[in-house]
């Protein structure tokens, strides 16, 4: 057994798992801020009842990601040391930033999201829900930007110091906000949001689209699509954008990454075509039963048809990604994205012309679409992470001086064993089972139980007013009856 693929896979299936929830968690929060915002301005029940809802439905999601996120961190000290002792410095100071400006940002005001509807005042409440949703924001930033740095380091030098009589290398920050805006940060950061953005569109669409299917709280399912549905369309072709013009930043700081994405082997001075889908065989350094169009990645990456794009072969073999995974992920992300983006022009004009109801076909698509969207936010970062092999930490030029990176091999625990690595897959496969059998149950109960009725959060609303009357009436009345009795004294 090998244990560094073993690591690997570990630490693939608990960032996947945890990946299920955070892009949720800042979807719907946007999602749920809209609801209230629209609560605000207009006072209608039916969007308190909505924005209710998905608060509950949030707390869930929100609960599910803290628990599985605190696992990655431990497991950067078990399996990773050597690559913990690398980018220590890095790391602590992203991660740090994370706790100060985001995770107490979000956790401080989530008690006020979730128990402060009958507590606080509308204008208190709308203001916690925003702070929970930049805190989700800002959590995302923090971590976007350690991997950024990972993929494309600045800002750093490298330090050697003694550890036990051994002279080991560690990256220290020397420029922090180099660090921070490395050269894909902002366009990883800005495609993975929008990729949250989608996920928490489609999830409230979805649960909107099932209501009206079975004819239950329609009111309150027409107020979110007409919120959903136009994000929906507008993050899917945010999209779409924000992954062209990565692309384009990849050619000059991760050649070999998009080469292994569109199976490039071999250089030539022609244009290079794009592959609509296809087997890369490595081995032979050929796409069986590829379908391409001819010049179209030239002109996606450089804006022009003719100039052609590097490959594989102008990357040394030992510094070679795989090609099949990174090819296959890519392809699904781009194919998924562009579905979704027909499904959201089609049911945003449906809407428009007051058609979408009588479409059962097109609800019934849309309630599928949250699967597509997880689906492609997972497909991205296997992409990203995969194709970036066999570099755990890319090797740069800063201030003209070639930086040393660290393989993946190299970022191994020297006193874990396969066996070890192996027996917690196991566990960690039970566990995570468990768990998400408990997530799909739980937020399955909350949607077939659906939101209140406006009828319903007005008997509620009515309910707290008369006890609030009869413990003030109560108070003054043992006041005065207290004051009488002195008297009488």
């Amino acid at each position: 057994m090998d244990v560094e693929l073993l690591s690997r896979l570990q630490f693939a299936g608990t960032i996947m798992f945890h990946y299920l929830f955070p892009p949720l968690s800042i979807g719907l929060g946007l999602q749920l801020f809209l609801c209230e915002l629209a609560f605000y301005r207009t006072r209608n029940p039916a969007w308190e009842a909505a924005a209710r809802f998905w608060t509950r439905v949030f707390a869930v999601n929100f609960a599910m990601g803290v628990a599985t996120g605190i696992v990655m961190e431990f497991e950067f000290g078990t399996n990773w040391a050597a690559y913990s002792r690398f980018v220590g410095d890095v790391f602590g100071s992203a991660l740090a930033a994370e706790g100060i400006f985001a995770f107490f940002l979000e956790s401080g005001f989530l008690a006020v999201l979730v128990f402060g509807w009958d507590r606080v005042g509308p204008t208190m409440h709308l203001l916690s829900t925003l702070m929970v949703f930049l805190g989700s924001v800002f959590s995302a930033v923090w971590i976007v930007v350690a991997n950024s740095w990972q993929q494309t380091p600045a800002g750093y030098e490298i330090v050697w110091h003694d550890v036990q009589g051994e002279m080991m290398p560690r990256a220290e920050v020397t420029d922090f906000w180099a660090m921070v805006f490395n050269p894909s940060s902002v366009d990883r950061l800005t495609h993975t949001l929008i990729g949250a953005f989608v996920l928490g569109a489609f999830f409230v669409a979805s649960v909107c689209a099932y209501y009206l299917l079975k004819g239950r709280h329609d009111e309150i399912a027409k107020r979110c699509l007409s919120i959903s549905l136009p994000t929906s369309l507008l993050f899917t072709i945010a999209a779409a954008m924000s992954g062209h013009h990565s692309a384009q930043q990849l050619v000059e700081t991760q050649p070999a990454k998009l080469a292994a994405m569109e199976a490039h082997f071999h250089s030539t001075d022609d244009p290079t075509g794009l592959y609509l889908f296809g087997w890369p065989d490595a081995e032979t350094e050929q796409v069986h039963f590829g379908v391409q169009v001819p010049n179209l990645l030239s002109l996606m990456v450089y804006n022009d048809p003719m100039q052609p794009v590097p490959a594989m072969d102008q990357i040394p073999e030992d510094e070679r990604p795989p090609v099949w995974l990174p090819f296959q992920t890519f392809h699904l992300m781009v194919g998924l994205g562009t579905m979704m983006i027909g499904v959201s022009m089609l049911a945003c004009w449906s809407w428009y012309r007051d058609v979408l109801l009588q479409r059962r076909w097109l609800l019934w698509a849309i309630v599928f679409m949250p699967i597509a969207a997880m689906t492609a936010n997972q497909a991205g970062w296997i992409t990203a992470e995969v194709g970036r092999q066999p570099w755990i930490v890319y090797p740069s030029v800063q201030n003209g001086v070639e930086m040393m990176g660290l393989r993946t091999s190299e970022g191994l625990s020297e006193s874990v064993t396969a066996e070890q690595v192996l027996s917690s897959i196991i566990l960690f496969g039970i566990i995570y089972s468990l768990l998400f059998a408990v997530w799909v149950f739980v937020l399955n109960h909350k949607i077939q139980h659906g939101p209140e009725s406006v009828d319903q959060l007005l008997e509620h609303k009515r309910k707290l007013a008369g006890q609030s009357m009869a413990e003030a009436f109560g108070q003054h009345g043992t006041s005065r009856a207290g004051g009488m009795m002195e008297d009488d004294n």
